[in-house]
Order: structure tokens, then sequence, then C-alpha cells
């Protein structure tokens, strides 16, 4: 793992620096990389999926206990000094790209490295990574609710972004990504970090976050894309009542016609807002949803 000195000198001699735009910001405290890993409890059978690998500090420290590593990088000047690095690591694969190939998909290009690596890799796929600011939150819904999911989640994020993780129904911080995450596993913050322990340092305080995947909540899910949309339909319009959101159904949700007896088989009133309803009303509701023929 790399000092800041280190960093700096590593930028440059390649002649680069961090980049506002992507949201870089160099978590630098040593302990605080060792208490991630630690806390992550990585095996030689675990494959890590770390985004934003930037100069490969983390990387180092995951390739000591990882069976494999698959590190993303959007910066081609960084992904260089990572790859450089790293060269002679033999379980790591550092890949240039966006992690993201649009908001609601990951990179095939990603998801094809953590095919691959699971296949000599058969213990669980762990995201740990002190992600980009500007792709935690879609990033984190993806591979909670996707195509392509984890078991756990050890990330540093902003604190905006972790209370929005762990909020409750009620809370003001409450809405699709506490949902989501709350019905597919458990999240909790670790501890709340300092602009210092970063560089450059954030304007804002940041969290280290935990998400646990659960398959005995996840299995309630009758269908993970008509319960994401369900989710995303009422929290979209959270200041409307629920019964006016519906109006508003798109998707496999238009074919609905009977939100009215919907909403009274799961006990819900339909002049409460979206903020009110917890996961677990949400699940209920997607389930009737499905069964009233919106499965796909």
């Amino acid at each position: 793992m790399q000092t800041k000195r280190q960093i700096q000198q590593l930028l440059a001699s390649a002649g680069a620096s961090p980049n506002k735009q992507f949201g870089q910001h160099f978590l630098i405290d040593l302990n605080l990389m060792r208490l991630l890993i630690d806390s992550a409890d990585i095996t030689a059978d675990d494959v890590v999926l770390e985004i934003g690998c930037g100069t490969g500090s983390l990387t180092e420290g995951l390739a000591e206990r990882a069976g494999r590593v698959v590190s993303v990088e959007l910066d081609a000047e960084v992904a260089k000094i990572a790859k450089a690095r790293l060269a002679e690591v033999a379980n790591v694969e550092i890949i240039n790209a966006d992690a993201l190939e649009s908001k609601n998909v990951i990179n095939p290009v990603v998801t094809a490295s953590l095919t691959a690596a699971r296949k000599t890799c058969p213990g669980r796929t762990l995201l740990v990574a002190n992600l980009p600011y500007n792709i935690a939150s879609p990033l984190m819904l993806n591979l909670a609710t996707g195509d392509v999911t984890v078991s756990a989640m050890y990330v540093t994020v902003q604190k905006e972004v972790a209370r929005r993780m762990t909020a409750r129904a009620g809370d003001g911080d409450y809405g699709t990504l506490s949902i989501l995450l709350s019905a597919t596993g458990d999240a909790r913050i670790m501890r709340t970090l300092k602009p210092s322990v970063f560089w450059p340092r954030p304007q804002v305080d940041s969290a280290m976050v935990v998400y646990v995947h659960s398959e005995t909540k996840s299995i309630r899910i009758r269908n993970m894309t008509i319960f994401t949309e369900v989710v995303k339909l009422f929290m979209g319009h959270r200041r409307k009542s629920l019964a006016a959101c519906t109006k508003l159904a798109g998707g496999g949700l238009a074919a609905i016609d009977d939100w009215p007896g919907i909403f009274e088989e799961c006990s819900i009133d339909p002049g409460a807002r979206a903020e009110q309803l917890s996961p677990e009303d949400y699940i209920a509701i997607s389930s009737l949803c499905g069964a009233a023929g919106t499965n796909r």
C-alpha cells in the first residue's frame, strides 16, 4: 500500500494529477485501508472487485488476501501507473474502463472478467473499494439487484451516501438506495472519515460502510425487475400520494389496472406517501404486481 508521498511521486512521474471529473480522492490513511481489508475477511477462494483503483494502493493489499482481484480504473493515465506497479502480481487484473456501461448495467468487460475469475475462485465475490463519488450509488444498486451481484460490499463513500444506504422508513435520507439494500441485505456504517484521510481532501465527510447480501431476504422478492420498478415508481414521485403515483406507471407496471385492490390486500393506505412504506411493503406490492401478470 502507498503513502501520500508515494502516490504523489507516481502521479508526478507520469505527468498526471488527480482528476476532479472522475471524483478522484485517494485514500492515504494506511490504517484505514487495513481496516477495510480486514473487515472483509478475504480468503484465497474469494474474488474481489475494486472500482476506482487509482495507482493501485489498496489493490496491493487486496492481492495479498484474495484469490483474484479485478480492479477497474476509468482514468487511462492512472490505470497505466497501476498496471506498471502491479505487473508482476499474477492474481490482479486491471481494466481501464468505466465500470458502468449505463446507469443500470455493469460494463460487459467487467462482467466477463468476474465470470472468468469465479471459475477458479469458488468463494465469495466482494466489492472492496474506495469508490469514486460520482459512481457509488448506481454501482451499488447494480451489484445488489442486477444480473451481476456480490456477496458483500466494503466501501468508502460520501457520508451523505452512507446515510442513504442505511436510512429507515420515515428518515429524511430514506430512498431507493435504502429500500433496495435493506430488502436484499443489511448495511451499516463502520466509521465516519474526515477529509484529511484523503488526498486531495474532499469538501465533505466520508464513511466506511458494509453491506452484506442476505439470501433469506432476497428470496422474498419474486421478480427483481418488477420490485425495482415499483420502488422507483413511488420513490421517484415521493411527494405525491401512492394513488397519484400509480397514474404515472410505465414499463411492466403499465398493465396493472387494480392498484386499489393491491393496496387493500397489502393493508396500505393509498393516500400515504412513498417514504412511509417499509421495504417489506414494497416487496408485498411487487409480489401482487407479479401475480397480476407482469412477470417477465
